[in-house]
């Protein structure tokens, strides 16, 4: 079977691979958060969840463009059988990684303590130092796989995030209850250790999966026949990956930026906020008590609130992370339809593409925001119910917003337009900031501030993005086709969530068993009504493997 062949029927099959992959790993990483939520405070999670801002920074800057510009060069290399241009391109890839992962590491471990100042939470410095070895790990991590899903090959890239999720786990959670058991000193310095304890569990995990993939690489080199193409000048592939990862490297910096910007914003309010009503928020004693034990009163109560929206933001992060395996697919499959000027292949792909998305993130944004207290109070029971339930329920409409917004930049990137989601993402950010400064430092408002500009951003970068794709891309899906159907099952589906956990609360069933109860009853309800409603498609199920065995099964024509 040639190439062409071959890439007709690997968009999806890439993405089920990755799909089967990021659901185990999002359980690994859902029993590694909840616990680790329980066993830390709310102020150790925000120290823990600070860290991991600074940590993304470095990270995008490294490798949110390199990545997807590899992946894309080697997949149209690999569509001309220019088996040697793949080779050398690989090597400069890995190359170009290795320094900037150790320059990343370098300025986390060295620099800490001003990372930390600049982050607004000077608590998380230890959390940084710890995550400094995984920056460089995933660093070079990236360059195998992004050659690895330039063949459309997912299967490296899923094994190594369900190793790293798993050592990252165990490795996390046993050293954040050993540090907290051994460490000494008053309890909000043992959790303080206990957080960079577990952080530094991620990069056990990174470590061990890097070596997988070296292993990995060298085994499946051994078996790769000779090719006769002459390959460009390393100089001419450096400037072909770095014109293509800047402008990706440049929104997603932005993002992550204004994300550091904005959670040093919000840090500050809070702590205004308590020093100029310290006696309504802060009991003097237990202010009193805090001074005792060295801990600025403010700036750890600004921490516990913070805290409380950090593990809201955990639950809120999932549907997103659903959207890998569609977003890191669609790109070398329409570049490949765009190789071939195909672009109705290419338009064919990005709409299912953007469907599947619809179908993934509404029912789960909407299933939040239906079940935001039952939900908060199954995961982390002792968590505030009157601030987090309304943080949930605005963060799970968020949630829909974001991954709408990760699939129109894959399909805006694909299509070449790689300058206009940086405009989108910095105009979200300047809105998120906005929204925050004026929310979040009212009294009244507070930390419930926080949610509301995080729709506000990822609403608007959404909207521009749909607007953008349908104005300036070749044969763009069709909007109607595409999220019509998903969200009246969606909403039918969350009307029976809700109404199930009421009717179950209402027979005597606990909290946590009606709220399961709920879910699993909502999940049976959506899928019946996906398949009513014909909410897949024919043409999308026949880009999946075995996808015309199961149209005939769901009797879709």
């Amino acid at each position: 079977m040639s190439n062409q062949s071959n890439k007709k029927n690997t968009f999806f099959g890439g993405a089920a691979i990755l799909t089967l992959g990021v659901i185990l790993v999002k359980l690994i990483g859902a029993i590694y958060k909840i616990p680790l939520g329980r066993i830390l405070s709310e102020e150790a999670y925000s120290d823990f969840t600070g860290a991991y801002n600074i940590y993304n920074l470095f990270l995008t800057i490294s490798t949110a463009g390199l990545p997807v510009a590899l992946s894309k060069t080697v997949s149209e290399a690999d569509a001309f059988g220019r088996g040697n241009q793949i080779q050398r391109t690989f090597r400069v890839a890995l190359v170009t990684f290795t320094v900037l992962g150790t320059l990343s590491f370098i300025a986390m471990s060295r620099f800490a303590q001003p990372l930390a100042t600049l982050s607004g939470n000077e608590a998380s410095v230890y959390c940084i130092m710890a995550l400094s070895p995984s920056v460089f790990c995933v660093c070079v991590m990236s360059a195998f796989r992004g050659y690895a899903q330039g063949h459309s090959n997912m299967i490296p890239t899923t094994v190594s995030q369900i190793i790293e999720a798993f050592f990252k786990m165990v490795a996390g959670l046993l050293l954040a209850v050993v540090v907290l058991r051994v460490a000494t000193g008053p309890m909000p310095f043992r959790q303080q250790m206990a957080a960079a304890g577990a952080i530094f569990g991620v990069s056990i995990g990174s470590v061990i999966a890097l070596v997988y993939l070296v292993v990995t690489y060298l085994f499946r080199r051994r078996g790769l026949p000779a090719y006769g193409d002459s390959p460009t000048s390393s100089r001419e592939i450096f400037t072909g990956l770095l014109r293509l990862a800047i402008p990706i490297t440049l929104g997603s910096a932005a993002m992550n930026l204004v994300t550091l910007i904005d959670t040093k914003v919000v840090m500050e309010l809070l702590q205004k906020m308590y020093l100029e009503m310290p006696a309504l928020i802060t009991p003097e004693a237990v202010a009193q008590s805090l001074t005792e034990k060295g801990v600025v009163p403010e700036l750890y109560m600004a921490r516990g609130l913070k805290g409380i929206y950090d593990k809201c933001m955990a639950v809120y992060n999932l549907p997103a992370a659903l959207m890998v395996p569609l977003t890191a697919s669609v790109i070398p499959a329409v570049s490949s339809c765009l190789i071939r000027r195909d672009h109705l292949g290419a338009g064919r792909i990005s709409e299912s593409a953007l469907r599947m998305g619809a179908l993934i993130a509404l029912p789960a944004g909407v299933g939040l925001f239906s079940l935001s207290g039952p939900i908060i109070h199954l995961l982390y029971p002792g968590l505030d119910l009157s601030i987090a339930a309304f943080l949930m329920a605005v963060l799970g409409l968020a949630s829909i917003c974001v991954c709408i917004m990760l699939i129109c930049n894959s399909i805006l990137q694909a299509n070449g337009f790689v300058n206009w989601p940086v405009f989108t993402v910095i105009v979200g950010g300047i809105i998120k900031v906005a929204v925050n400064f004026v929310l979040v430092g009212n009294y009244e408002v507070n930390i419930k501030g926080a949610p509301l500009g995080t729709l506000a951003c990822f609403g608007a970068v959404a909207l521009i993005d749909l607007i953008l794709i349908k104005r300036i891309v070749p044969a763009p899906p069709s909007y109607t086709k595409v999220f019509v159907k998903p969200l009246i099952a969606s909403l039918l589906m969350g009307g029976a969530a809700w109404g199930s956990y009421g009717l179950l609360v209402k027979v005597g069933l606990t909290s946590s068993l009606s709220t399961l109860g709920a879910i699993a009853l909502a999940g049976v309800v959506y899928l019946i009504l996906v398949v009513v409603l014909r909410a897949i498609s024919k043409e999308d199920l026949a880009l999946m493997p075995k996808g015309d065995k199961i149209a005939r099964i769901l009797h879709i024509s």
